[in-house]
């Protein structure tokens, strides 16, 4: 069996699921906003900015997931090896899509973007205003960011002699004060009558310390699954019940987003602004938590092709964008209809990110579980790293 047939072979179709369904929540925002200007999915479109929340829950767990697995198991982490596994997986589509944006302007979408050294960065997000070229990045940035930071703040935690509740009690701090910022910033930028809302992305929505909050969750489920491993196969007892309870919370929650994110007439929601990201994360989590467990509808039934979309999601949500505004700008010189723009956004950006997916990153995940098949050090290399536990 080859490597990559090894490893769609090794996936957990619960997570394929959730991230297909992810990329095609922001697939149909994104068509509905830079393409067709209208609701063409209906409410799904008009919802559809909430895919990017679910891949920040799902980034958390599964980069949680492999942490402290290993950790669990006595090993030790090594910074250098976390960090390129992370650049070898994100990297090289990021930077020819980037060259593209750069290289070829006005095919790409024709706006001005950020300097290149916040891309290069990964701090485009800072105060990013609508309209910049390759604004969709501003998601990666914050992941980025995380990734960064979570080996840092686990290895401190770690030789201060945390324990597992103090990491709770951490994440639960980090989010509350996500709120508290978003409460000041929407008492800045979220009254239409203050003229201001014009800054409401710049300093929320694309904000790091409005958003990545949201990646908590998820890594809570993965130290939850991993240092209470008793509790989490208990959990499959009541499968049924905590299905009901992540399905009916999401449901609510994008309820709740859909009404009164935004009230046209005042501004941006109180609630939602301020409590909404953290608690639709927490909603996103809960359905995580279903997925993963035996017998659940999201991990029974293998979706045709939730799994292929799921590998080529991330590709997909770095080309989906400018392939709409190419195929738009085209559309009048050869007359197409709605239906022939709709049907050749979507297969052309299918068939480009089957290609990134193929020609780029399948290979350098191939160099990276080549050169460093996992992100601890091995017990013959002496290394700067954590000290290798899960505290208890």
């Amino acid at each position: 069996m080859n490597v990559l047939s090894s490893r769609h072979s090794s996936r957990h179709s619960g997570l394929d699921l959730l991230r297909a369904c992810a990329i095609a929540l922001v697939f149909m925002y994104h068509y509905m906003v830079f393409v067709s200007g209208e609701p063409t999915f209906g409410w799904l479109s008009q919802i559809g900015w909430v895919g990017v929340d679910l891949f920040f829950v799902l980034s958390g767990y599964l980069i949680g997931n492999q942490l402290f697995k290993g950790l669990a198991q006595g090993k030790q982490l090594s910074f250098r090896r976390f960090y390129w596994r992370r650049a070898l997986r994100t990297w090289p589509v990021f930077w020819l899509v980037l060259a593209a944006f750069f290289l070829l302007p006005q095919l790409m979408g024709g706006n001005t973007p950020p300097p290149l050294w916040r891309f290069l960065t990964f701090t485009q997000n800072y105060q990013l205003m609508p309209g910049t070229a390759f604004s969709h990045a501003w998601s990666l940035c914050i992941e980025e960011q995380f990734y960064f930071l979570l080996p840092l703040v686990v290895w401190l935690c770690l030789r201060v002699g945390s324990k597992v509740q103090h990491a709770f009690w951490l994440m639960g701090a980090l989010i509350v004060a996500a709120t508290c910022y978003r409460y000041q910033m929407w008492q800045l930028y979220g009254n239409e009558a203050d003229g201001q809302t014009r800054y409401f992305n710049a300093f929320i929505y694309y904000s790091s310390f409005a958003r990545m909050d949201e990646l908590l969750p998820g890594l809570a489920v993965a130290l939850f699954k991993n240092a209470y491993p008793a509790r989490w196969a208990a959990l499959a007892q009541h499968q049924t019940k905590l299905q009901l309870l992540a399905f009916g919370a999401v449901a609510v929650m994008c309820y709740l987003l859909l009404n009164y994110g935004y009230i046209r007439g005042e501004g941006y929601g109180f609630f939602a602004t301020v409590f909404g990201y953290s608690l639709l994360a927490m909603a996103f989590a809960l359905l995580l938590m279903s997925a993963l467990q035996p017998g659940s509808l999201l991990a029974r039934y293998q979706i045709p092709g939730a799994a292929t979309l799921a590998l080529w999601s991330y590709s997909l949500y770095l080309v989906h964008k400018p392939i709409g505004f190419i195929i738009k700008q085209q559309a009048p010189q050869y007359g197409w209809s709605d239906s022939t723009v709709l049907l050749l956004n979507i297969a052309v950006s299918l068939g480009v990110s089957a290609l990134l997916y193929k020609l780029l990153e399948a290979p350098a995940m191939a160099l990276r579980d080549r050169v460093y098949p996992d992100i601890f050090r091995p017990a013959t290399q002496p290394e700067h790293a954590a000290p290798a536990k899960v505290p208890g």
